[in-house]
């Protein structure tokens, strides 16, 4: 009896099934998966240099360059305020890195008016694991002692242009539908922190001239269609309606007017799921899954999940795996269940795909033969 029960038991642990979702265990019979860079409290971004080694952000406020198994953290940043969800957030290298080392990075900047902070971001060099050369390209303002919703993600598109998002900061009344403030928004510059001269609201007086697509809560996934060009994000909802949407310029993407979520307390702050002139999700979750992270999967490495797309899962530990068709989800997979609040991925320049696991590290995942 005791035996049965045991097996019972780990068949649910290993093909429990949710919401019509496969749910797969995080060693799997496709899959198995090594931890390459250990000891990480909340690894927020991370990037792979030339020479093969890593810079991960921590949101505590640290770089540390991972190079031949070592650790060495890096010097002279800018101040950064830990604050609720801030903290040093993304990084991301400029596409011609190679020949210009600038690195960029997002955080929460206690610069400017107002007490608290809000997200930033600048651009610098790595000299002797040094920032130097610093530049701060964007501040968002004012400043807010709110602890929700900083972003932030950052991502280059093929023509150069240097997209970013920004949260609502928990204004939601006020920030993500006014174009006149920061906050709820997925901004454009070039890489030297100009203004694009087609950026939608350039023309407009007041604007915050940097927006790029409004009426956004949370967004903290964000990546480059591998085919198309086109700058997809996610974003968190509340109480349900985490999205997954496609960027438009100029385009209001909703919150709060619109949601597929309610209340974290389960009244409803809208019955609108949609509205003449807002764009619609590509797709949606209810539950949240609290969705951080975000890649394509380009790879030969894992031919039955080329073209796929990976988001992470903090609220429910997991990688999605989500299989489209004509930009839409149809069917979704969850890799590395169990191991940790999933915050980061990339696919590396060797084809693989590594994931940042809260308290866990950086982990690669390898195909089984």
């Amino acid at each position: 009896m005791k035996m049965q029960k045991f097996l019972l038991l780990s068949f649910i642990t290993f093909t429990t099934i949710s919401c019509g979702q496969n749910k797969s265990n995080a060693n799997s019979e496709n899959y198995t998966y090594k931890v390459v860079v250990n000891d990480l409290n909340i690894p927020w971004g991370f990037v792979f240099l030339p020479d093969k080694s890593i810079l991960i952000t921590e949101k505590s406020g640290e770089i540390i360059h991972f190079k031949n198994g070592k650790k060495t953290i890096v010097k002279g940043l800018p101040e950064i305020k830990v604050l609720g969800q801030g903290g040093l957030m993304d990084i991301e290298l400029h596409p011609d890195y190679k020949n210009n080392g600038w690195i960029y990075i997002s955080y929460a900047s206690p610069e400017g008016e107002g007490k608290g902070a809000h997200t930033a971001i600048m651009r610098f060099k790595l000299k002797n694991n040094t920032l130097v050369e610093k530049e701060l390209l964007y501040k968002a303002t004012p400043n807010s002692t709110s602890g929700q919703h900083f972003g932030s993600r950052i991502e280059f598109d093929n023509n150069g242009y240097l997209f970013f998002s920004i949260g609502e900061r928990g204004n939601r009344d006020v920030n993500p539908q006014n174009i006149n403030r920061d906050g709820g928004k997925i901004y454009r510059l070039h890489d030297d922190g100009r203004i694009p001269s087609d950026n939608p609201f350039v023309k407009n007086k007041n604007a915050k001239k940097a927006i790029y697509s409004y009426g956004h809560r949370n967004p903290q996934g964000m990546a480059l269609h591998p085919k198309t060009g086109e700058l997809w994000t996610h974003e968190h909802g509340p109480r349900g309606g985490d999205e997954i949407n496609i960027i438009k310029t100029g385009k209001n993407y909703g919150w709060p007017l619109v949601s597929y979520g309610i209340n974290y307390s389960g009244t409803k702050f809208t019955n609108n799921t949609s509205l003449p002139g807002m764009e619609q999700p590509i797709h949606y979750w209810v539950p949240s899954i609290a969705p951080s992270g975000m890649t394509f999967i380009t790879s030969n490495i894992y031919p039955d999940w080329k073209g796929n797309l990976l988001v992470g899962s903090l609220k429910f530990q997991y990688l999605d795996r989500c299989v489209l068709s004509n930009n839409k989800v149809i069917k979704e997979e969850k890799l590395l269940e169990g191991l940790g609040r999933i915050r980061s991925v990339k696919q590396g320049p060797d084809g693989y795909i590594y994931v940042g696991i809260e308290n866990v590290g950086i982990v690669k995942i390898i195909p089984r033969k």
